[in-house]
């Protein structure tokens, strides 16, 4: 059977460090290596609120691919393209939807309505929809009007670690991800501050993604007086990180939702136990032997969580475990294109 060719609509820099856009990086690489004929068209980096300049040069890049050649549609796109541009696509499409615009964290209730009506206005003109968990799929059926049969699960690959473990003493805290409030970075620092009585230390890695925000976690990790046993580490190279993977003891992101969560993997593959928020994707994608799951804003069941890791060996031992035989089972980025590749080559 011939591969259908294919364009990837992603805006702005596909090389920024944030979950999507290294989905979407890895997944384009995964079906380029199948073989498949796939273009990457570099949109605006306005989106989610375009520009009219940047609406303008999407639509028109659109409008002149060839009838044969398929295109996936990033999340920010599918969700905030002009509607009737959207209608009027000439070929095959397919959004590529990690969660719901309208789901994120701290929008004002008119800016909540806004994205939700035009992202299920959007979705009704494409031909299918790729999400990476059930908890996604389930959003879309659910309060979106997409069909069952039109969504398809494209679970994200997994890079295996090369870099032995090599655990801190004290035992190291490691989270993952940009910050934002979404991420709860907030709630892990009050967490922190209620066990300093236990041998720890703590690094948050991820890229500033939220300057206000940013702002609001130094000036709370200076009141807590967390002082050298956390740090706010902000980007760090992939070499750093496998580093830092290599020398945690836990994973911990008290996210307040998930569409997925990469970072979930990558921490499962170390064999690190999580302690994260039973939200979104978190409980579908953390096996429940493998660490802790509490509710989202709850700072004191997150420090009993990280406290009751820290001081039961046996525990902590078996939830080592569960996490690293659950990392061996993950797909790798083959997986996610070939079920990517089949809804390119039936729509």
């Amino acid at each position: 059977m011939t591969m259908r060719r294919a364009a990837f609509a992603i805006p702005g820099d596909i090389t920024t460090p944030t979950g999507g856009y290294i989905y979407e990086r890895r997944l384009l690489e995964a079906l380029r290596a199948q073989g498949r004929d796939v273009r990457h068209l570099r949109l605006g980096t306005s989106f989610p609120d375009p520009t009219a300049e940047d609406m303008a040069e999407a639509i028109a890049q659109l409008r002149v691919l060839e009838p044969d050649r398929a295109v996936i549609l990033d999340g920010f796109i599918s969700a905030t393209l002009d509607t009737d541009a959207l209608a009027a696509l000439h070929v095959p499409s397919v959004a590529m939807v990690h969660h719901p615009l309208a789901l994120e964290t701290g929008l004002e209730p008119e800016r909540r309505d806004h994205l939700f009506r035009i992202e299920r206005a959007n979705l009704a003109h494409v031909d299918h929809v790729l999400v990476p968990s059930p908890a996604t799929a389930a959003m879309l059926t659910g309060s979106y009007g997409v069909a069952g049969e039109r969504i398809t699960i494209a679970r994200p690959g997994t890079v295996r670690p090369v870099r032995p473990r090599a655990p801190a003493a004290p035992p190291l805290i490691l989270s993952v991800g940009i910050q934002h409030p979404r991420k709860g970075h907030d709630i892990l620092l009050k967490a922190l501050a209620r066990i300093t009585d236990l041998e720890w230390t703590a690094v948050i890695a991820g890229k500033v993604y939220d300057a206000g925000h940013a702002a609001v976690l130094a000036r709370l990790h200076e009141d807590l007086g967390l002082g050298a046993r956390v740090r706010l580490a902000g980007y760090v190279s992939d070499a750093d990180l496998a580093e830092l993977y290599a020398a945690a003891s836990v994973f911990a992101l008290a996210t307040r939702y998930e569409g997925y969560g990469l970072v979930f993997d990558e921490a499962l593959a170390h064999g690190l136990p999580i302690v994260s928020c039973r939200t979104g994707a978190v409980p579908d994608t953390v096996p429940e032997a493998a660490g802790h799951l509490v509710a989202p804003d709850d700072v004191e069941a997150f420090a009993d969580a990280l406290a009751d890791l820290l001081r039961d060996g046996a525990g902590y031992d078996a939830r080592a475990e569960a996490a690293l035989s659950a990392g061996r089972d993950l797909p790798d980025w083959a997986d996610t294109a070939r079920a990517a590749g089949g809804v390119l080559d039936r729509i």
